[in-house]
């Protein structure tokens, strides 16, 4: 028996949709095959499968049903009696070509909505990946996603913070990359790109999930290793009680630098940039004793009526762990890093400071940075050190590869991304961070004033040199001193850290 279709198929509009949309799922079946056969996949052939061909496939689905109603109106027009005494489409299942027909529409239909099935739940999925995240638009996000691989939140899906749950933020965010996507076609991406702080979920929505907040610690010990910019690249300690919490389990969120989100105390504030780097008002509020107090900065105070315009905000995690996952650290701070870790040698002389003074010039590409830095750190120890050179090359090009790696780890010249570009307000060494309020300077009509002493937050229980360190109890704290010749006590006193740390400075 022949097999026959209705005569408005036979058309080329809907018999190229028909080949498109064959030819797209046999693609999108053999792809999936090879990535499930051969464990073979990656961010562009997840869009492919999962988005740009499931277009392709429904685009030419589309084009059948169009190509047959336009053909529809040709026979009519042309006088056919068929359809001009039946002008709306119908099916008789009793006429064979209309059997046909509606058959394959029937198994079509089920086939599709299977395939839909698992292709959205594949693309879901996929969209909410890390690889699709970092690594689709891979010039535009290769800082954030080369920092979040190096963060502590390395192993946390970047959606889980991004988005978090609920069907409401996930369109909200996919509408967004609409938007963003569109932005990197034309070509109009800020560099840097600017945190998106006015539009980020809550923090009790997303980072709560998993740090509980009533079961803060109560304090830790920190150690931290730095060289100073001398010929020996001389070492410099300093171990530090940080005061999360209170110095008893027990007491929970009473005292502590997590006092400040204690469910029983509001804290709120309004900045008047869109970094929230200048914070001129600062509320207090005791939820158990209804006490309120208002301080007001005493150098930039907010004119009259001018809180009115201003967002009042409360205080979240997301104040002072702003970047948890893409931070860039300072040349500064990355060489440290290196040469704990044993990558960079000491012995090479002045290492440190010439290494921080090159990975601190403007470079327009990585290529030309790490060019850069192995010509100028050759030349360098071929007019100062020569016998480094001579003597110990190998161990000056290891130095040399480990801090072009430490480079690219934080610097990204394309973007514009380096420390500099993106305030941290953990600490308040690159920027102001805790001195945004902690400033003496913050002051209320009964004389409070939201105070500067270092104690507060940490205290200092040995500092200096590895063979002459200072030393003291665990609850008591020394007087820091900060290292170097050239830094006299009484100028990093009355200034801030990131006054010279914020430019890589000493």
């Amino acid at each position: 028996m022949k097999f026959k279709l209705p005569e408005t198929t036979k058309n080329w509009t809907s018999l190229v949709g028909a080949t498109i949309a064959l030819v797209a799922l046999f693609i999108v079946i053999f792809l999936l095959f090879l990535t499930l056969a051969f464990d073979q996949g990656g961010s562009y052939l997840g869009l492919l499968i999962y988005i740009l061909l499931p277009a392709i496939l429904f685009a030419g689905l589309l084009m059948i049903p169009i190509g047959m109603l336009r053909k529809r109106k040709q026979l009519k027009d042309a006088g056919v009696q068929e359809f001009i005494e039946k002008p709306l489409p119908f099916i008789d299942l009793n006429n064979q070509r209309h059997r046909n027909a509606f058959g394959i529409f029937i198994v079509g239909t089920v086939i599709f909505l299977f395939i839909s099935a698992f292709g959205s739940y594949e693309a879901f999925h996929y969209t909410e990946s890390v690889s699709f995240c970092g690594e689709t638009c891979h010039n535009v996000m290769k800082p954030e996603f080369v920092a979040y691989q190096n963060s502590p939140h390395a192993r946390v899906k970047c959606a889980e913070c991004h988005v978090g749950e609920g069907v409401d933020w996930y369109v909200r965010s996919k509408l967004s990359g609409l938007r963003q996507v569109y932005k990197v076609i034309i070509d109009d991406i800020p560099k840097p790109i600017a945190t998106p702080i006015q539009h980020l979920r809550p923090a009790r929505d997303i980072c709560e999930k998993c740090h509980w907040p009533q079961k803060f610690y109560s304090r830790t010990i920190r150690t931290s290793r730095h060289y100073l910019r001398d010929e020996e690249n001389s070492e410099w300690d300093i171990d530090l009680v940080m005061k999360v919490g209170a110095r008893f389990d027990a007491l929970g969120l009473d005292e502590g630098i997590h006092w400040h989100i204690n469910p029983d105390v509001k804290i709120e504030y309004v900045s008047t940039d869109d970094k929230r780097q200048d914070i001129p008002w600062v509320k207090y509020t005791n939820l158990s004793t209804g006490k309120v107090e208002i301080f007001e900065s005493q150098d930039d105070p907010l004119e009259e009526g001018e809180l009115s315009s201003l967002e009042i905000r409360l205080v979240d995690c997301i104040d002072c762990h702003n970047r948890p996952a893409h931070n860039y650290n300072p040349p500064e701070f990355f060489i440290n890093t290196a040469i704990t870790a044993g990558d960079i040698s000491i012995d090479l002389p002045e290492i440190k400071s010439i290494a921080t003074e090159i990975c601190s010039e403007v470079y327009s590409t990585t290529d030309s940075a790490l060019l850069g830095i192995k010509s100028g750190i050759e030349e360098f120890y071929s007019e100062n050190y020569p016998e480094v050179i001579e003597e110990n090359n190998d161990v000056l090009q290891k130095a040399i590869t480990s801090i072009q790696n430490q480079f690219q780890k934080n610097i990204f010249p394309e973007m514009k991304v380096r420390w500099d570009a993106y305030p941290i307000n953990i600490g308040h060494i690159k920027s102001k961070g805790c001195f945004r309020c902690h400033n003496d300077n913050h002051i209320s009509e009964s004389g409070k004033v939201i105070s500067r002493d270092c104690n507060l937050c940490h205290t200092i229980n040995s500092q200096g040199p590895p063979d002459n360190m200072m030393t003291t109890s665990i609850n008591e704290s020394l007087v820091f001193v900060h290292p170097g010749d050239d830094v006299e006590q009484e100028d990093w006193e009355e200034s801030l850290c990131s006054d010279c740390h914020e430019g890589n400075g000493p």
